[in-house]
This record gives structure tokens, sequence and C-alpha cells, in this order.
């Protein structure tokens, strides 16, 4: 292929071609997608109906997991219909469709973590001044400028990526994976691309120090919480949110950062189904299981009290 324009397809990684490992395949992402759907969901549902829930870290929070259902619902559903029906391709434009929206949600889960890591610290630092300068307003506009940063960005990545030509349609990952679209690309443009890659890492981990340091400031503030009960319930709301950037930010920069000619597609795969998988599917277990309130309330929307 000499130019962009002979590319009208892309050719998917082929998990196996024995026709039994595609439909182990096809549950396997099955199980995963159901599950990631499910907790999402619920979460969604439990902070929709108990009005007792309707405050910003809650807020932030269905935002967060609408970003996660959408995520996993561009990359994986065509997964499974290619093993389920013995086939590699995705379109062209379906490819760039992928490229955008994948990267729109991805960046704003890293925008939306921050945002929450901030709103945890005007909770606890300043519990008194809390509701004036986390009003629906403020809140409002955060989120806003959440969505609008993860779409320049994804838009910024997609065009960066396409408007290179391509020498090969064959994508050695489950979906449109920028590090493995670049590794086809016959000119040396690609090097911009990598520049706005480089750009969007230093981003996140700009986000992640600025999360590190709030922290800093929330567990010196815990720590001066008289009651057992009350440091307990700061720490439970805090080291979850800790936990869950810190694993999608290590992941992530390990499959954009590293070079990827000499590694093994199994290899990339396994990295790249733990950043682009796990977390969606983690977060509402993550998010709910120390939080008292939210089991609650999940509890009764389940109707089991």
């Amino acid at each position: 292929m000499d130019n962009q324009t002979s590319v009208s397809e892309f050719l998917l990684f082929e998990f196996s071609e024995v026709r039994e490992l595609q439909v182990l395949h096809f549950f396997l992402f099955l199980g995963m997608f159901l599950a990631t759907v499910t907790g999402n969901l619920l979460i969604i549902l439990a902070v929709a109906f108990d009005h007792r829930l309707h405050t910003p870290m809650y807020f932030f929070l269905v935002n967060l997991a609408m970003q996660d259902l959408g995520s996993v619902s561009v990359i994986i559903p065509k997964s499974m219909v290619n093993s389920l029906m013995n086939t590699r391709h995705i379109s062209y434009y379906g490819c760039v469709v992928q490229v955008l929206l994948f990267f729109l949600f991805v960046g704003c889960d890293v925008y939306l973590l921050t945002v929450m890591a901030y709103d945890r610290y005007v909770a606890i630092r300043d519990p008194l001044q809390y509701e004036m300068v986390m009003n629906r307003r403020a809140c409002t506009q955060m989120v806003a400028g959440v969505w609008v940063g993860g779409f320049l960005n994804a838009a910024l990545h997609t065009g960066g990526t396409f408007s290179m030509p391509f020498c090969s349609n064959v994508v050695n990952q489950f979906f449109c994976e920028i590090p493995q679209l670049l590794k086809l690309v016959c000119s040396d443009l690609y090097l911009i691309e990598i520049g706005i890659l480089m750009f969007s890492i230093a981003t996140g981990v700009g986000c992640f120090i600025f999360i590190i340091v709030t922290y800093v400031h929330i567990f010196s503030a815990v720590l001066k919480i008289p009651s057992a009960q009350g440091r307990r319930k700061a720490f439970s709301t805090c080291l979850p949110h800790l936990i869950v950037f810190s694993t999608f930010l290590l992941t992530v920069c390990f499959v954009y950062l590293r070079p990827t000619s000499n590694t093994a597609p199994q290899l990339d795969l396994v990295f790249t189904i733990l950043y682009s998988m796990v977390p969606p599917m983690l977060n509402p277990l993550i998010y709910s299981i120390r939080n008292k309130d939210l089991k609650v309330a999940l509890a009764k929307l389940l109707g089991l009290r």
C-alpha cells in the first residue's frame, strides 16, 4: 500500500486460528464487559435514586462511571464480534472513531480523577467552606472542562495519527491502539504524533504529581482528626482513588513509552488489557467496597434492605 487513501480497512489482532479458542476469547471478553457495564450502571443508578448521594463526590463518581462505560463499549464489542464471526476486519473510519472515542474517555478519566482529588482536598482540609467552594455551578464547570479537555486531546491525537500514510493495515492489537498504528506509518511524520503522545503523558504525570501533593496535604489533615472513625472514613474515600490512578497511569506509561518494535504481541496484549479493561471493571468495586453510604444505596437499589 503506497498511501493512506489505499487503506479502506484494518485487520485487528487475531487471538487464535482455532475456533474453540476464538469462542473462549468471546466469552472471556463478554464476562469482563458485562461485569464492567453492570458495576458502573449500578453506581449510576444508586446515586441517581438516593438523594443523600447527590453531593459533588458522587456527582464526579457518576461521570467516572459513564466514562468507564464509554471506554469499554468502544473497544470490547468489536473484538467480541470479530471472534464470534471469525474475522479481523474494522473499517478505516471505524478505526478513526475508535481512536477518537477511546482517547476521549481515557483523557476524561485522567482529568476527572484529578478533579476528584481536589474535591477530597477541599472536603477534608476546609469542610466549613466545602459547600461554598464545591457548589453546583463550580462542579458543573469542572466536569464540562473535563469533557472539553478530553475531546480536544482526543481530536489532536486522532488528527495526528490519521493524517499520515500507512504502509500496512495489520494492527497487532485487538483494537485500534495508537502505538500499533504508528508502527504502520511509512513517513517520518509519525514523529509529530509521538511528540503529541509525549505531551499527553507529561500532562498525565503532571496530574499525578498534583494528586500526590494534594494527598500529602489531605493525609496530614486526616492524621489530625481526633476520632479513629473519622480517620477511617477519610482514608476510605482517598486511598481507593489514589490506587486507581496509580495503576492506570503506570500501565499507560508502560504501553505508550516503551519501544514496541521488539516486543511480543502477547506482551502488548496483556498490558493493553491491564490499562484499558481492568480499571473500568474494578472502579465500581474499589469505590463501593469501603464506602458505607454507597453500599447502603446499592443494597436499597437491589432490594436487599
